[in-house]
């Protein structure tokens, strides 16, 4: 198997070297990963300025590619351009803090998984729920379990999967739960504060608003111990609304009807 590493953390993050170490027993891994922390960039490209690469190293051996742009870059790039041939999977993560509910759409770890998969490649997205995560080492020996056991070729084009691990040993974890996407959202605030030269900044702060406590949810299932794995895509459409708007009449609105 040939699998094509990514995150949004950057190159230097522990949770793709925990990643990357675990998965190489099961494969033949490369990474491809931002040079430098993208997180919440969600799915943009770079267009506006070239995109360099370089090789980055830990004690002189080859780890991975840098790239300066962001994860769906690193994708799209790795993928087209990198590599002398497509992954059968890519993995985005460890992702540094869960990533569930509303979030998904702002989240660079997900993103880079969702772009493998619109180019119909299989992917999953990893995301362990603390931001100063200690030891990767269940959350990284769990991604290989579930990629060990997962069928993703039968997978629909145009789908990954979206897992979040709790930070919690391995004892302390309830299960894993087939989940939906959640509705919980970040209440943001731009905190008003001053530099040192007497200048106005603004900082983004916030606090998650709790909205999902099913536990067939993402947020929920986590909340309660539980590890998430959730099916996504990248087909927006609201069918019910579809269906709705058709008695609407406005296809026939420049005919005069």
């Amino acid at each position: 198997m040939k699998i094509l590493v990514c995150n949004d953390d950057g190159i230097s993050s522990p949770g793709i070297f925990a990643l990357t170490k675990e998965l190489k027993k099961i494969a033949d891994v490369t990474v491809i990963a931002p040079l430098k922390e993208q997180s919440a960039v969600g799915h943009a490209i770079t267009m506006q300025v070239p995109l360099r690469v370089t090789e980055y190293r830990i004690n002189g051996t080859l780890f991975g590619l840098a790239v300066d742009g962001t994860p769906a870059d690193c994708i799209k790039i790795g993928i087209r351009n990198l590599m002398d041939s497509p992954p059968d999977l890519v993995v985005s993560g460890i992702n540094h803090g869960s990533n569930t509910a509303i979030n998904i759409i702002y989240s660079g770890t997900v993103s880079a998984a969702r772009e493998a998969a619109i180019m119909d490649v299989p992917s999953m997205a990893v995301s362990v729920t603390n931001h100063n995560v200690k030891d990767f080492s269940f959350s990284a020996e769990l991604t290989k379990q579930l990629i060990e056991k997962i069928p993703f070729k039968d997978l629909p084009t145009g789908t990954l999967l979206n897992v979040n691990i709790p930070d919690l040993s391995k004892e302390e974890i309830n299960g894993i739960k087939i989940t939906t996407q959640g509705k919980s959202k970040w209440d943001d605030i731009y905190e008003k504060r001053v530099d040192p030269y007497g200048k106005d900044y603004y900082w983004l702060t916030g606090k998650l608003l709790q909205m999902d406590k099913e536990i067939e949810t993402d947020q929920g299932a986590i909340n309660k111990k539980y590890v998430s794995v959730t099916p996504i895509h990248f087909d927006l459409t609201d069918y019910e609304t579809f269906n709705k708007m058709t008695s609407w009449n406005i296809e026939n609105l420049l005919n005069g009807k």
